[in-house]
């Protein structure tokens, strides 16, 4: 061990409620940011999620014939902003609404295949493009209605939910990068103080050292190896505490939310996503740490000279 890290492990333990201090605000800092950082990965996700899924799907009439239904599809599986075209026949709704009704199966014994309509299932390549799609669709001959699945409502809440998505999105990138901006500030801010307080409390010493022919480096290296050493322990809590709660909490998010990729499900993808954040916030506050304490240090050596 250097004498540099020596004399700063030496000052920490000369004003533990100082260091406690700075470590903790550092803490709380890096706490939000990873926090808010997977909030926005989960809004980006869910956000792709509803821009991509396949949406949209096209009740047939009653009287459609075979042939025009086989034109109709066709014409939509060459549409480039088209994917994933699925004719659904009467019996396969019917299925699909025995499955949904399991639980009570008396409500499936009312119902038959003659009142559930045929359809056509599809996606588009950008949900931007749905509006226009569906006026193309509805106005087909065998077309009686136009709906959604995954709960979005009716035709024409489709820019209302987009818009909502992005909104949120938006307004959640905007209020996390506000409020860790302010607590970075405030975490360099405290550490201005605190290795300011460092300086004056060894004022003596380093009018020796400057006596004695000791470089500024020098002097310096112990008071920035001080602020390095709160922000790593501050980023490391940081980091660990979030990493922990969300842990904890992600197997029921990622339950809740079934299909719509909120969170990595594979743990590979799940600790790189963390570990990525883990990397970025440690440059940061190095970055943080390493500023703030040069400022300090040579606002004080100004001082004294």
């Amino acid at each position: 061990m250097s004498i540099h890290t020596k004399t700063a492990i030496e000052a920490i333990k000369r004003s533990p409620f100082q260091a406690v201090s700075a470590i903790f605000v550092l803490a709380l800092t890096f706490f939000v940011a990873t926090t808010v950082a997977i909030l926005v990965y989960a809004s980006n996700k869910s956000l792709s999620y509803f821009e991509t899924r396949p949406q949209i799907i096209a009740f047939l009439k009653d009287d459609a014939k075979a042939d025009g239904i086989s034109a109709l599809q066709n014409k939509l599986a060459i549409d480039i902003r088209i994917k994933d075209v699925k004719f659904v026949p009467k019996e396969e709704a019917l299925a699909i609404y025995k499955k949904a009704t399991e639980d009570n199966p008396q409500l499936a014994e009312l119902v038959s295949p003659s009142i559930f309509p045929a359809s056509l299932e599809f996606s588009v390549t950008d949900l931007k493009l749905a509006e226009k799609i569906i006026e193309e669709v509805r106005s087909e001959a065998i077309v009686d209605q136009v709906g959604f699945t995954a709960n979005l409502g009716g035709e024409k809440s489709l820019g209302d939910v987009v818009t909502r998505l992005k909104t949120i999105s938006y307004y959640l990138r905007l209020g996390g990068i506000v409020f860790v901006g302010v607590l970075a500030a405030t975490s360099f801010l405290v550490l201005l103080v605190i290795i300011s307080m460092r300086m004056t409390s060894r004022k003596g010493e380093i009018e020796i050292l400057s006596l004695i022919g000791a470089t500024p480096k020098f002097v310096s290296s112990p008071i920035v190896l001080e602020g390095i050493i709160y922000a790593i322990l501050g980023v490391a809590i940081g980091w660990t505490t979030s990493f922990i709660m969300w842990l904890y909490v992600s197997p029921s998010l990622i339950s809740y939310f079934g299909e719509i990729p909120i969170l990595p499900k594979s743990p590979i993808t799940y600790f790189l996503l963390f570990a990525i954040i883990l990397g970025t916030e440690t440059l940061v506050g190095f970055t943080l740490a390493l500023v703030g304490s040069l400022v300090a240090v040579k606002r004080s050596l100004k001082k004294a000279k």
